[in-house]
């Protein structure tokens, strides 16, 4: 494997051997660069999430290149295929559905194989769906977490919630239109309704839409309506006073002392305290640890 690859963009035609991740708009076709289409056009062939989408994106622009399949159910039988053609000479482009290859999609597994063979690997930037939104929210931009798509299993949700709520840094999260109410619900109840957020739908697209406020005022917004279109969440994260006031009230200890003297035992009271208080049980139990 190579410890260090040099290339040169100053190249306009694809590279034998070359994986070339290409960025393409999230909505608005015309949010491509002309570096973006030369690669496409020249390429040996394009891998995409859905040939329907892409072949949009290829009419618009009147380029005429291969498409191929290349989703997350099919990615590991097309790998293999993939890495052979390289090894081959060919020059291939990687595109998703809209934006960034390899965010959230099966991108990932393939430039992970590429890179573990030692195989050569460009990217031509574009659009990306959490960075527009990320910038447009008015949240702080310095640091920030990408969730994606947050877990199905209960477990990991709570988890993750847990940690959005005790979090400094702005979050991004990814959701479908349809688990969107749901999402804001959990949200609520791991952070509390007067946490900041900002739900982005369609970015870029004709009917773009901002909803922010507050989480019950976005709850409220959205209550009786259909939600369509793709869905970018960001959470603004919680102020370093109010992290510390979760830790160091004088009512935890006092509220985990009565729960205690009222007949729960320490690891009943803790579990309890610990979902009211958005922390940890662990933190509670030690609270009471240090105190007695």
């Amino acid at each position: 494997m190579n410890l260090k690859s040099s290339y040169s963009h100053k190249n306009r035609k694809p590279e034998s051997g070359l994986l070339y991740i290409v960025g393409t708009p999230i909505g608005n076709l015309s949010d491509i660069s002309q570096r973006a289409l030369e690669i496409l056009k020249d390429v040996s062939f394009i891998l995409c999430e859905d040939t329907r989408q892409t072949q949009k994106l290829m009419n618009r622009y009147e380029l005429t290149n291969s498409l191929k399949s290349f989703n997350q159910i099919n990615s590991s039988k097309k790998i293999p295929k993939i890495i052979t053609a390289l090894l081959s000479g060919k020059s291939i482009a990687l595109v998703s559905d809209a934006g960034m290859p390899s965010i959230c999609d099966p991108g990932e597994d393939l430039v992970k194989e590429v890179r573990s063979l030692g195989l050569n690997i460009i990217c031509i930037p574009g659009p990306c769906a959490a960075s527009a939104a990320l910038v447009s929210s008015g949240f702080p931009s310095s640091k920030f977490i990408f969730e994606g798509f947050p877990p199905r299993k209960k477990s990991e949700r709570e988890k993750l919630f847990l940690e959005i709520s005790k979090n400094e840094k702005t979050t991004i999260l990814y959701e479908s239109p349809h688990r969107l109410k749901k999402l804001l619900l959990e949200l609520k109840v791991h952070c509390g309704g007067e946490r900041e957020i900002q739900v982005f739908r369609e970015l870029t697209k004709k009917f773009e839409e901002h909803v922010g406020a507050n989480i019950n005022e976005v709850i409220s917004f959205f209550e009786n309506k259909e939600v369509l279109g793709e869905i970018t969440v960001v959470i603004k994260g919680i102020t370093k006073s109010k992290k510390k006031s979760l830790y160091d009230r004088s009512d935890l200890k006092k509220e985990l002392n009565d729960l205690v003297k009222a007949g729960l035992s320490l690891p009943e009271a803790s579990k309890y305290l610990a979902k009211k208080k958005n922390l940890s049980k662990k933190e509670v139990y030690n609270t009471y640890e240090k105190v007695n």
